[in-house]
Order: structure tokens, then C-alpha cells, then sequence
């Protein structure tokens, strides 16, 4: 007689060595890792032991010393676990032989600790599993399984819970785990599972959990989904979900967790939602719903988290909405086109802890029902076209502020104080008064666009935050005074944006001594020379000095301090001397602006050692994910001179690839080697002093964008240049080029002024050449039919003259025997004709 349980769990136990790889004998002297003692004692307290076999497993014991465990003789991990029972007795045995056989059969559940979160890379989920018929309980999770989901799992026909999720499974969803009658619990989320939702579920009619999330799913919801009635819970979010969502919904009469979070669904959200009585947590933040907010929604009475964010939404919200959502704690519905404007009167029933209403229109004056938010940690009413002062109330509101994004509004008058603890944003709004009263204690400030003055000694150097502080953007606003010498104490600072105020003075040396990834200090009046301790910034990606009026040399440890560098503009400065041949070692270099400065000298050649600019590999993508309590993504952004003007790059700024050397001194001829620069999209050499011909290597490349303007450059337009079929911005003018413009899609689409200046001929110009000439051949890399512009008549009348001169008069003139023979013969056939003339003449 045997025991389905026992013999299941036995052969489970037979199995669980082929998940080591490698073979050890024990070691008695090794006490065993901590975290596997405590799996094996979770893994004892659910079997049930009768003949005591396990009872050497106790607390604080060497597991490597329990009966049936084997540690790795060196590591001390348990990779072998020997709970096989005593052998089968033979049909003679006695009573207490079968008794004793009985006894060693291990029996209970089988505890998840041995299987989660285990590191099984690079292999399949193993098909043994399908053979444990009796197994209730299956937790597979984040033990990075790859390949398929096996089929035989199908015979766990007891089956209620199963668990793969955080695995590497790329397949489709089986349809036959749905053919397990008795499954309580799927959760297949965090995997690369593609293909459509499954249209059948079988006799799951008792299951609760359905996870899905995390996948790459890309069918619509199917109908079948929305019969079963005693579902729990549902997440289908961050998949390829199209279609709409069935009014069919309202049958879900049990769910509380209903997410759909991050598809790609259209359509309204259906009115039945309302019926959902037991929902507390409804997500379909970043789809494509459009329509009105259902009325229905204020019937959800057990609703707790409220997510319809970046979505289409449009209408008016009325108060009737909230009515009954007394339990709501999170209200996120930014970036709709949404209206709401209650009564001055109105008390909302809820006490929310999160409230987002970006981009809504809450009427002009400030949301006076905020007031009653008691609970309130984070606030976002950005771009809500308020126009008033804050008030008094608002700033006292709650001792518990994380977050509060007052952006893009009017709001106006003096910020006294403001109780946040992370990140405050007051962007693009009309407040007014002095720095120093922002007394806060935060992560990240940012005022930009504001009407603040004052100094920053208050806030720098006698801050709250000091300590904290990561984010801080302070620019286009009226402050005025030095920067503070005291940064000292503020290494977890990594954006400083302080750029278009009225700052003056040098840069304090204190400011190298932080953790910066961005320093910008662009468009103020500082000067002096740059201080070395600069060069302890060395996670510094974005560098940006420019429009000040700091001068001396470019130091040259710029490339071995900052070799992480990815933008670095200097422009319309004093600086002087010579571009240094380091700052060619700069590799994820992408942006090099030196323009308008009184840098002399030759442009070095190595730059073409620019990797950045040469090879796609290095470009990198400015993103730096700020965190504390909340997780803000901030895009690195860069103001850059391009194409003829001055944009501001930020979401695109990764793909942007320039150098502007413009309006200095330089001397000599441009770079061949600057060709092999095929990623550089903006090339500006104008307004130097630099000679010779254009190289044909720039033909070579990819610019959108080339000027090399009020120059001495001299020769013809390159041929090559006839293949730079994405220019579109082009300008050569006021120099001393000769010739006809090369031919092409490009060059003669731009007008005459690009040109002007020089001594150019043909098409887009009026003039005309004086010779005849083919255009150039495109399709031969642009080279002319005609060769070079040697005039071939000239030289074969030169030719004619040098054969006939030394060919004939030469030998005739030196050779004297030569000389009487040839007038010898001459004479001789004058005689003849003479004497043929006369005989005619007769």
C-alpha cells in the first residue's frame, strides 16, 4: 500500500539534486549559510515526520551536520538533500518492517522556500514537475527559468496555486493551464510571454488571482475574461493590449484589483464599472481612453487608488463623482483634458494622501477644497490655469508634504515657506520676493522661469537640506551677487542649474568638491578662470559656462578628470590660447561648442579621435532617474546653436551630435581627418581665419547642418559634397572659392546668400559659367566627366610646337650632313616640279 502524498513528495525529494552542479562531499568543519538553515526549517515545519528521521533540524544548528543534508566542501551551500525512505519491503517482511517503511514516508507540504528566488539561468523549467499528480502548490518564482512553459505541467490536476513570475518564459500563454478546474492563483507576470490572451478558461470558475502583468501580450481582452465572477484579482498592465473594455466588466462582481495599466486600449470607460462594489484599486493610467469620467465611478464606495492618467479624457467632473468615495487615499488623473470646479463650499468626503490633476482646469482661483486634505503627502495641480496667490492656509497645510509640482499656473506673490520634504516644483509662475525665504528642507528644487532675486548665501549655506539636497534649478530668474563658496557639505547634489540670472564673480572652488552630473551656469556675468578643483567632478556628463565672461586657457585636465563629458559648451567667453590636444580623449564627447571665443591656433587634427562623433556605439542617452521617496525622471537638456539657431534639446538631446568652433582665431587648413566624423550631424567652422581648400573628406559625411562661412578658403566646392543628402542648412559665403557649384538634390536648394562673396558659377546662382562643363557625375561619388579644369586645346598646340620643333627643325639644325641632304632633296624636287609646270605650260 502506498500513500499518493507521501510517494509524490518523494519523488519531488529524488529530483531536487539535479538542480546542483556541482557534487561535493560534506564538510563537518563549515558551518552552513544562514539564509538555506532557515529554508530547510521552513521546508521541516510543513512535513510531517512520524518517525522523527529529521529531528537533528533545530535552531542554530550546522545544517551541514543534519541528517540528510550535504554541503559543499569549501562554499558551505547545502547541494545535496537525501530524504529518500527506507527501501520497500519485500512481500516476506514482517509487520513492523512495513510499519517501519511507513513511518519514513515524509508526508504534508511541500514549503516554497527551497525554490524561490533561486538562480536556475540559462535553463527550462524541469519536466519532473509535471509528475508530482498530488501537488497543490507550485512557486517557480524569479528563479530566472528561460524557454517555455512545459506542457506536462498540465497533469497537476490538484493544482490551486502557480507561480512563474520573474522568469525569462518566452512562449505563448498554454491554453491548457486554464484547463486546471481546481486553480485558485495564476501569476505569470514579469516574463517575455507574447502571443494573444488565451479566449478559453475552462472550468476556472473558482479562480481568485490572475497576474499577468509585465509581458508582451498583444490581443485584445478577451470576452471569457470578464465571466469569471469570483476573481480577486486582475492586472493585464505594461503589455500590447488593444481594443476596448467590455461593458461586460460589471460582472466582475468580485474584484478588488482590477489593473490595465500601460496598453494600448481605446474607447470609453464603460458605465457598468460602477457595479464593481467591492473595487479598491482601478488603473488604466497611459492608454488611449477617450470620453468622459463614467458617473458611475462615485458609486465605488470600497475605492482606495483611482489611476486614469495620461489618457484622452475630456469633459467635466462634478462633485456628485466623489460623493460616495469616502475611503479614497490616491486620485491620479493628469494629462487629460479634464474640468473640475465645485462649489467654494464643497468639503471632498475623502482624505487623500496623493492628488494629481496636472493639465486639468481647476478654475482660477486656488482650489480652496484642497483645505481640507489633511493627510495630504503629494500634490501635483501643474498647468491647471490657476491664476491667484497661494494661500496662507496651503502653506501650513501638512507637516507630511513629499511632492508639490505647482508649475506652469500664474500664481504669484512671496513663498514664505514651504514644508516639503522631496522635491518642490514652482516652474513658470510669477512668484516674486527673495530666495532666502524658501527655507526647505528637500531633495529637489526647482523655480524655473520665476521672479525670485536675492543671493544664495541663505539657501546654499544655512539650508535645511544641505545634507539632502540632489536636485536644485534655480535659472531664468533675478538672483543676484557671487555663488557662495560653502558647497562643501553637499555631495549628493547632482544637477546645478543656476543658468540666465544676473550672477557675478568666479566660480568657488567648494563646487567641485560634490557629486554634480550637470553644472549649468549659462547667460550670467561671472568671470575668471576656471578653478582646478573642477577637475574632482568626474561623473560630470554636462558642462555648460557659456555666455559669461570667464577667460585664460582651456585646461587640459579637462579630458583627464572629466573623461565622462558629453556636452561642453564654453561659448561666447574670453578664453584664449589653443584648443588643447587633450580634450581629443574626451570618447562620449557628443557636443563641443568652443564657439565666440579668441581661441588662436591650428584646429588639431586628432579630433577625428571623437568616438562619440565617429561611431554610434558611444552615444549615450542623458537621463538621470532622480529618487528619495518618489521616483522623478529628469531629462538632461542642453541649449544648443544649430542649423542657424538656438534650441533648447532635451528628450532628443542623445541624438544630437555637434561642434561649433565659430568666430575665434583659428588659423590654417581644416582637418582632413575630420571626415572620418560620419555621426557628426552640425559641423560650424565660420568666422576664422582659416585657408586653403575644403577637404573632400567632408563630402564623406552625414551633416545635417555645415557652415563655413567668412573664412580665406579657397579652390572649388569639392565634388564629394554632391552626396550630403541630408543638409539642410548649408552656408560657404564670403570666402575666395572658385568654380561651378557641385550638382545635387541639396547644394541648390538653398539660396543665393550662401554663396555670396565668393567667385562661384552655375545653379542656384544666376551667373553662369564661362566654359561648358558637365556637371558632376552624383552617381560617380560626384566627380566630373570634364576631370580637372586644364584647358586640353592649349596643351596640344604645345605639344605640336615641342614634336615639331625637335622632331624636325632640331636635328636639321645641328646635324650638318643632315642639313645639306634635306636641301639637297629640296632642291631636287623644286627642279622636277618646275620642269612638270613649264611641259604644262606649253
Amino acid at each position: 500500500m502506498t500513500t499518493p502524498l507521501p510517494l509524490s513528495l518523494f519523488l519531488f525529494l529524488l529530483f531536487i539534486p539535479a538542480f546542483c552542479f556541482t557534487i561535493c562531499h560534506a564538510n563537518s568543519n563549515l558551518l552552513c549559510i544562514e539564509s538555506e538553515r532557515e529554508a530547510l526549517l521552513k521546508f521541516k515545519n510543513h512535513l510531517i515526520d512520524r518517525s522523527n528521521g529529521l529531528s537533528s533540524w533545530i535552531e542554530g544548528g550546522d545544517c551541514c551536520e543534519w541528517t540528510g543534508i550535504v554541503c559543499h566542501n569549501s562554499t558551505g551551500h547545502v547541494n545535496q538533500l537525501h530524504l529518500a525512505p527506507l527501501s520497500e519491503p519485500d512481500e516476506f517482511a514482517t509487520n513492523a518492517e512495513w510499519e517501519a517503511y511507513y513511518n519514513s514516508l515524509l508526508g504534508g507540504k511541500i514549503n516554497p522556500s527551497l525554490l524561490y528566488n533561486n538562480n536556475f539561468s540559462s535553463i527550462h523549467i524541469p519536466k519532473f514537475f509535471g509528475l508530482l499528480e498530488s501537488l497543490q502548490y507550485l512557486n517557480l518564482s524569479y528563479a530566472q527559468f528561460q524557454g517555455a512553459i512545459p506542457h506536462n505541467l498540465g497533469n497537476l490536476s490538484k493544482l490551486q496555486y502557480l507561480d512563474l513570475r520573474g522568469n525569462d518564459l518566452k512562449s505563448k500563454i498554454p491554453k491548457w493551464i486554464f484547463s486546471l478546474h481546481g486553480l485558485l492563483s495564476i501569476d505569470l507576470s514579469v516574463n517575455s510571454l507574447e502571443g494573444p490572451v488565451p479566449d478559453y478558461f475552462g472550468n476556472t470558475s473558482f479562480l481568485e488571482v490572475l497576474d499577468l502583468n509585465l509581458n508582451n501580450l498583444n490581443s485584445s481582452i478577451p470576452n471569457f475574461l470578464y465571466s469569471l465572477n469570483r476573481l480577486h484579482f486582475l492586472s493585464l498592465s505594461s503589455n500590447q493590449l488593444q481594443g476596448t473594455i467590455s461593458s461586460a466588466i460589471g460582472n466582475l462582481s468580485s474584484v478588488t484589483h482590477l489593473d490595465l495599466s500601460e496598453n494600448q486600449l481605446n474607447g470609453q470607460i464603460p458605465l457598468s464599472i460602477g457595479k464593481l462594489s467591492s473595487l479598491e484599486l482601478f488603473d488604466v493610467l497611459e492608454n488611449q481612453l477617450n470620453g468622459q469620467i463614467p458617473s458611475s465611478i462615485g458609486e465605488l464606495s470600497s475605492l482606495k487608488y483611482f489611476d486614469v492618467s495620461e489618457n484622452q479624457l475630456n469633459g467635466i467632473v462634478l462633485e456628485i463623482y466623489f460623493s460616495n468615495l469616502t475611503r479614497l487615499t490616491t486620485l491620479k488623473a493628469s494629462q487629460n483634458m479634464l474640468r473640475f470646479e465645485p462649489n467654494s463650499s464643497w468639503i471632498p468626503p475623502f482624505q487623500c494622501q496623493t492628488i494629481e490633476l496636472g493639465r486639468w482646469q481647476l478654475g482660477l482661483k486656488f482650489p480652496y477644497w484642497l483645505k481640507f486634505q489633511k493627510n495630504l503627502s503629494e500634490l501635483d495641480i501643474s498647468g491647471a490655469g490657476i491664476s491667484d496667490f497661494v494661500p496662507i492656509w496651503f502653506l501650513n497645510l501638512s507637516l507630511k508634504f513629499k511632492y508639490v509640482n505647482l508649475s506652469y499656473n500664474q500664481l504669484a506673490g512671496g513663498i514664505s515657506y514651504l514644508n516639503v520634504k522631496d522635491s518642490v516644483d514652482l516652474t513658470s509662475n510669477r512668484f516674486t520676493g527673495p530666495l532666502s525665504r524658501l527655507n526647505l528642507e528637500l531633495a529637489q528644487l526647482d523655480v524655473k522661469t520665476a521672479f525670485l532675486h536675492g543671493s544664495l548665501f541663505e539657501l546654499v549655506c544655512h539650508s535645511l537640506s544641505r545634507g539632502r539636497i540632489e536636485v536644485l534649478f534655480i535659472d531664468k530668474n533675478l538672483l543676484t551677487g557671487e555663488i557662495p563658496d560653502c558647497w562643501n557639505h553637499l555631495e549628493s547634489l547632482k544637477i546645478l542649474n543656476l543658468g540666465n540670472n544676473n550672477l557675478t564673480g568666479k566660480i568657488p572652488p567648494s563646487l567641485g568638491r560634490t557629486g554634480l552630473h550637470w553644472l549649468n551656469l549659462r547667460n550670467n556675468s561671472m568671470f575668471g578662470e576656471l578653478p582646478s578643483t573642477l577637475q574632482n567632478l568626474t561623473n560630470l556628463c554636462i558642462l555648460d559656462l557659456s555666455e559669461n565672461h570667464f577667460s585664460g586657457n582651456i585646461p587640459a585636465w579637462i579630458d583627464d578628470k572629466l573623461s565622462s563629458l558629453t556636452v561642453l559648451s564654453l561659448r561666447s567667453n574670453n578664453f584664449d590660447g589653443y584648443i588643447p590636444h587633450k580634450i581629443c580623449d574626451l570618447q562620449y564627447l557628443q557636443n563641443l561648442d568652443l564657439s565666440h571665443n579668441n581661441i588662436l591656433g591650428a584646429i588639431p587634427n586628432c579630433l577625428s579621435n571623437l568616438s562619440a562623433m565617429a561611431y554610434r556605439r558611444y552615444q549615450k542617452n542623458y537621463q538621470f532617474l532622480w529618487a528619495s521617496t518618489r521616483t522623478t525622471l529628469i531629462s538632461f537638456s542642453a541649449l544648443l546653436m544649430l542649423k542657424g539657431r538656438e534650441d533648447d534639446y532635451s528628450a532628443t538631446l542623445g541624438l544630437v551630435t555637434s561642434m561649433d568652433l565659430s568666430a575665434n582665431s583659428l588659423t590654417g587648413e581644416i582637418p582632413k581627418e575630420l571626415g572620418s566624423l560620419v555621426e557628426l550631424r552640425s559641423l560650424n567652422l565660420s568666422r576664422n581665419l582659416l585657408t586653403g581648400n575644403i577637404p573632400d573628406e567632408i563630402g564623406n559625411m552625414e551633416l545635417e547642418s555645415l557652415d563655413l562661412s567668412m573664412n580665406q578658403l579657397n579652390g572649388e566646392i569639392p565634388s564629394s559634397f554632391s552626396n550630403l543628402n541630408f543638409l539642410n542648412h548649408f552656408n560657404v559665403s564670403y570666402n575666395n572659392l572658385t568654380g561651378q557649384i557641385p550638382t545635387s538634390t541639396q547644394l541648390q536648394s538653398f539660396e543665393n546668400f550662401s554663396y555670396m562673396g565668393n567667385h562661384l558659377c552655375g545653379p542656384p546662382l544666376t551667373k553662369h559659367c564661362s566654359t561648358k562643363r558637365s556637371p558632376p557625375d552624383v552617381a560617380n561619388n560626384g566627380s566630373s566627366s570634364e576631370g580637372s579644369n586644364v584647358n586640353w586645346l592649349y596643351v596640344s598646340i604645345v605639344l605640336g610646337f615641342v614634336m615639331g620643333f625637335w622632331g624636325v627643325v632640331a636635328p636639321l639644325f645641328f646635324i650638318r650632313s643632315w642639313r645639306h641632304a634635306y636641301y639637297l632633296k629640296l632642291d631636287h624636287v623644286s627642279r622636277k616640279l618646275y620642269v612638270s609646270w613649264a611641259t604644262m605650260g606649253m
